[in-house]
């Protein structure tokens, strides 16, 4: 076993493959640390200060401001009410949710990067472990090889897994590095809030407890890690089922893209919560974002992925040992 699995990290080297995510995620990184440079000097310029107290206030004045005007949804109303909600709590208990430095922009990185970036990086990794032995006619001299065929797969399925691991640890690390450049490498310990919930009555603390910034990031790292498996995983699948890795790639793109739109348009169609792509943004319920869905939670976005890996990789196993190559 450790011999295939040597060979198809081999083989995922060789293709280089890694490397252009790496520089893609390295310019990526760059651009957004410049984009939130502009951000801070733009709040600098207006307000005339760099105090978070009076940049929170502000917001909160946006906020109200917004939620006043008749033209947006109630849907949309009660979202800026839940933020608005929470930016007073940071005020009153003194704490700067964006404290200054590279680990919290590698934290709102790797939240903004949860459902679709990081996804779409392991979809190219994933689409093409499969389908690309189809696509060069090495499949059946692949197969002639005395190992079993689940041996085999699950050769190709643990050097996506270090893949994937190998994605996540990249993206930290340049997001750590190349913010650190411009905006510090400390705040490591910064005070950072988590446990809010929402209900019908509106933003729910109860449960709010404080945090070293570091443990928070861990949490994240853990979810963004089990996201990026989980549609590795479908994506292994599909370039089990699918010969073309391009077919491959576009129907889990067109997947992705999807959930993300219909994120923010399923809120009265109860049954799409047990969609994928629709659960992908587990860190919203870390920072106390309203769900997609009234009702979802971690709990159960986590089970309805971890449902879907599952059955994922039942059929991967299933088809590929039973399948006909020719």
């Amino acid at each position: 076993m450790n011999k295939l699995i040597q060979n198809e990290m081999m083989k995922l080297i060789a293709k280089k493959r890694l490397v252009v995510i790496a520089i893609i995620i390295g310019i990526l990184v760059a651009l957004f640390t410049y984009a939130q440079f502009k951000e801070v000097e733009r709040q600098r310029e207006k307000l005339g200060t760099d105090d978070w107290r009076t940049i929170i206030q502000q917001t909160i004045i946006d906020q109200q401001n917004r939620i006043s005007s008749p033209r947006i949804s109630d849907e949309w109303k009660q979202q800026l009410q839940i933020a608005m909600q929470q930016n007073q709590y940071y005020l009153n208990h003194d704490i700067n949710p964006s404290e200054p430095g590279a680990p919290t922009f590698m934290r709102i990185f790797l939240e903004n990067s949860i459902e679709l970036f990081i996804p779409l990086m392991v979809m190219v990794i994933a689409s093409d472990l499969v389908s690309s032995e189809h696509s060069q006619g090495s499949i059946k001299l692949l197969l002639t090889r005395p190992v079993k065929r689940w041996k085999v797969l699950l050769s190709k399925y643990i050097t996506l897994t270090l893949a994937i691991s190998l994605i996540v640890a990249i993206t930290g690390i340049l997001s750590y590095l190349i913010s650190g450049l411009v905006f510090g490498y400390k705040g490591w310990g910064a005070p950072v809030l988590t446990g809010f919930s929402v209900t019908d009555a509106g933003l729910n603390t109860a449960s709010v407890k404080l945090i070293d910034q570091w443990q928070f990031l861990l949490m994240d790292f853990g979810l963004v890690w089990f996201v990026a498996i989980v549609v590795g995983t479908l994506s292994f699948m599909l370039s089990v089922l699918i010969r073309s890795t391009a077919a491959g790639m576009g129907v889990m793109l067109a997947a992705l893209i999807s959930g993300a739109i219909l994120s923010n348009m399923v809120s009265s169609w109860e049954s799409a919560k047990y969609f994928f792509m629709v659960n992908l943004k587990l860190t919203n319920y870390m920072n106390g974002n309203p769900p997609p869905i009234e009702g979802m939670t971690l709990s159960f976005s986590m089970m309805v992925l971890l449902v879907w890996w599952a059955a994922g990789l039942f059929v991967s196993f299933v088809v590929f040992t039973k399948k006909d190559v020719y």
